[in-house]
């Protein structure tokens, strides 16, 4: 190759170069105008001319690509905090339960007791029940409270003035558990969980012929084990099982419950909820006393997704 030869080729691959660091720089901020020395060869005036502009033309912001956007981290920040981790539910629910048991006093007597729920639900007075559940990723720390007054008033048979005794009962329990989510698939859902049962009941019998009252409070924690699975039969129909055991002579010698819910999603955020529920426990004192009561009935709620 002769030396001219050679010089026309180095010219227009440095002119090629030119060109292609130009179109590179087009996404980046306008650089300031440059002037290049057209080297002698016999490229015909309009090729020359045709270059030369092209490299010494000052790119506009009006040509330039629109720049790529890159994530800040107050952006990511926000993105995070969009898709949070943290879920609640809250499901509020009524229980109609029936009860039966016995009492026992030091003495060795006993008293069996049975009630129906339409005997629960004509002596109720008021009442609060529901489950209060966040769950953080695959942490669920659900939180069961029930509480509910009853009273009723009879009058005493053969009293001077129409006696009347009132009785009012309050039963409060306030189950805690915290678990892990084994399983949690679109179709099946499973959590161990572990925590505590907290029992309370109060009684008070006043006369209104005199001045005479009455009243008893017993009250104890129950450590509790447990589970839960949830089966997604559709995108509308899911099936909830699960149960606790516990007491161990901690609190009582026995408690435990088994429940099973049928759901049915009229939103993704919005479920009804019909089942039965089981509870039971056999609480026992140093002094012989004791009472075991089991409690169940249908349930009925809803399940409320709010985040």
């Amino acid at each position: 190759m002769t030396s001219n030869r050679k010089f026309r080729v180095s010219a227009i691959f440095l002119g090629l170069l030119l060109l292609a660091s130009v179109r590179a720089s087009h996404a980046q901020a306008t650089p300031p105008a440059r002037s290049v020395d057209v080297l002698e060869t016999d490229m015909s005036s309009s090729t020359v001319a045709t270059a030369n502009a092209a490299v010494t033309s000052p790119v506009t912001p009006s040509d330039a690509e629109p720049a790529a956007v890159t994530p800040t981290g107050a952006d990511t920040a926000a993105s995070a905090t969009s898709e949070s981790d943290w879920h609640f539910t809250v499901s509020p629910y009524l229980w109609f339960p029936g009860v039966h048991g016995s009492i026992g006093a030091p003495n060795g007597g006993q008293i069996g007791f049975s009630a129906s729920a339409g005997d629960l639900l004509s002596n109720f007075r008021i009442g609060l029940m529901g489950v209060i559940e966040p769950r953080y990723k695959r942490i669920v720390m659900p939180l069961d409270i029930f509480w509910i007054r009853l009273g009723d008033n009879r009058a005493l048979p053969n009293s001077p003035n129409q006696g009347v005794a009132n009785l009012h009962a309050t039963e409060f329990f306030l189950t805690q558990k915290v678990g892990y989510r084994l399983i949690d698939s679109e179709r099946l859902k499973i959590d161990a969980l572990a925590g505590f049962r907290y029992w309370y009941f109060g009684e008070n019998l006043s006369f209104t012929t005199n001045t005479l009252n009455f009243s008893g409070v017993q009250s104890w924690v129950d450590p509790l084990v447990g589970g839960r699975i949830t089966g997604i039969l559709t995108p509308k129909v899911e099936v909830t099982i699960g149960g606790d055991v516990g007491g161990w002579g901690v609190g009582s010698q026995m408690d435990y419950q088994i429940f099973g819910l049928l759901g049915y999603r009229i939103k993704p955020a919005l479920a009804l909820q019909a089942g039965y529920r089981y509870l039971y426990f056999d609480y026992r004192r140093a002094s012989g006393a004791y009472l075991d009561n089991a409690t169940s009935g249908v349930v009925f709620g809803v399940s409320i997704t709010l985040k």
